[in-house]
């Protein structure tokens, strides 16, 4: 049976995770944006900027700007649907699977030290 954490490990755990990213050279993402890669990398595709703004309960203006800057940093791509020319389609991209890789290396590691 896993062994649950208690809140204060969880907090904890949370902290050391987020210093880590601050000492690392990997971009700093924001919890929205974090919240947007995580949806499109472990939920089945398609993505869509409407489909993401309804399943973050934000609007597409958020999900847009989130995903510029996400775009910038080569996490994820953005294409029209061949099938419907008004939905933009969000792609992964080898650069935002290293990136997630890496995230969950160092969340595996860091509650090891716990």
């Amino acid at each position: 049976m896993p062994h649950r954490l208690t809140p204060a490990q969880s907090m904890k755990l949370w902290h050391d995770v987020h210093l880590a990213q601050v000492h690392d050279d990997e971009p700093d993402l924001s919890v929205r944006q974090m919240s947007v890669l995580l949806t499109v990398y472990l939920e089945a595709p398609p993505h869509t900027v409407r489909g993401l703004a309804a399943k973050l309960k934000v609007t597409k203006p958020v999900i847009t700007r989130a995903l510029d800057s996400m775009g910038k940093l080569g996490l994820v791509s953005r294409r029209r649907d061949d099938k419907d020319k008004r939905n933009v389609l969000v792609q992964r991209t080898v650069k935002g699977v290293l990136y997630l890789e890496r995230l969950g290396d160092l969340i595996g590691q860091t509650s090891e030290t716990m």
